[in-house]
């Protein structure tokens, strides 16, 4: 079961990186699923992934202040709507399409910017 929990961790961390440059895919979530899973499978990885230079202050910050840094907030929902906004008008081919796009990109706005701002 150890091993399952080290190579689900992997993965979600594999996911959470890929999310830092896909503006659909969530970075944070699956950073905390990564250390959810190590904290129960591995202290060691666990450790290395809180104390990383850069995937360590997405965990901590999440996990003590429940807000996002306004850095990360602008330009997470600036990738979300240049993405959707390409799909909607160059991509979709119909008009519910087009409209579920931009209900995405609203969505999604809406959801990252309910946290607080980090400062």
């Amino acid at each position: 079961m150890r091993y399952l929990l080290m190579v689900l961790g992997s993965v979600a961390l594999a996911l959470g990186v890929a999310g830092i440059f896909l503006p659909l895919l969530p970075t944070t979530p699956f950073l905390l699923l990564a250390a959810a899973l190590y904290f129960r499978s591995s202290p060691q990885l666990y450790e290395w992934l809180l104390s990383h230079k850069h995937l360590g202050p997405y965990i901590r910050n999440f996990r003590e202040n429940k807000a996002i840094p306004l850095r990360v907030k602008i330009v997470s929902v600036s990738l979300v709507w240049v993405t959707l906004l390409y799909c909607a008008f160059f991509v979709a081919d119909c008009l519910w399409m087009r409209m579920l796009f931009v209900g995405l990109a609203v969505g999604i706005s809406a959801h990252i910017l309910h946290y607080k701002t980090l400062k």
